[in-house]
């Protein structure tokens, strides 16, 4: 049987893209899914869209900016579960332009989300997880949390963030709490959306061409969580085979 069956997985950004499709592979291998976006709609076609094909979900409309929300979504996995074995920490934005056009108010919000969020969603199951014995947290990171390229310095700032606390929750977390940090490459998700700057969103979207699909980033969630509990998968880096980046 596979270790991820029955297992209680919270996983916020759910409402598409990575999200979406770490759900549907979830379910399929027996998890029972906690799910959490802005989106109340997707979230809900989300939902029933697993529940048709068999599998177990409940949603939380939640904004990883606001922590009450976030501590929302945990403590309905619990009501619903009992408790909390795997959060996937996926939100995220990815609003690049070169610092010199001082798009402050997207760097705050890259921040709010892409490292604030990531930390909301730890404080939510942290102490759960402790009095369990037990969890497994995974961080979406990126490519852009090894290498720093033109545009992206905020950017990639927060997801060398992400990989930092990656790294202290596995240093933390002893033989209790195992950690895993996915860094994807180009992703065909909505994560290009956010590029307000038409000179970098053009840039962007020419090397998205060679985009991976989500599906690739969610079977690498799935390996990570089926592992036995004394195997702790700290680091994946997922790109396009041809991606130079």
């Amino acid at each position: 049987m596979s270790e991820i069956n029955g297992k209680v997985v919270i996983i916020t950004g759910a409402s598409s893209g990575l999200g979406e499709a770490t759900a549907h592979r979830l379910a399929k291998a027996g998890a029972k899914l906690v799910l959490g976006a802005r989106r109340e709609e997707r979230l809900q076609a989300l939902r029933d869209a697993i529940v048709e094909q068999g599998g177990e979900a409940i949603y939380h409309v939640t904004d990883v900016t606001e922590r009450d929300q976030v501590e929302a979504l945990a403590q309905a996995a619990k009501e619903a579960y009992g408790r909390i074995d795997v959060l996937i920490n996926n939100a995220g934005l990815m609003p690049l332009s070169p610092l010199d056009q001082l798009k402050v108010d997207e760097w705050e919000q890259m921040i709010d989300v892409n490292i604030k969020g990531v930390l909301y969603g730890i404080a939510a199951v942290l102490p759960t997880m402790r009095e369990q014995h037990a969890g497994h947290i995974i961080n979406l990171s990126s490519v852009a949390g090894h290498v720093v390229f033109p545009s992206a310095a905020v950017y990639c700032a927060t997801k060398y963030a992400v990989k930092a606390l990656s790294e202290g929750i596995r240093q933390e977390g002893g033989e209790e709490i195992r950690s895993t940090n996915i860094s994807p490459g180009a992703v065909a998700t909505e994560l290009t959306s956010t590029i307000s700057d038409p000179d970098t969103a053009k840039g962007v979207n020419e090397l998205y061409e060679m985009a991976i699909d989500a599906d690739a980033i969610a079977r690498a969630i799935v390996y990570a969580i089926e592992q036995p509990a004394d195997v702790d998968v700290n680091e994946l880096i997922i790109r396009p085979t041809k991606q130079p980046l």
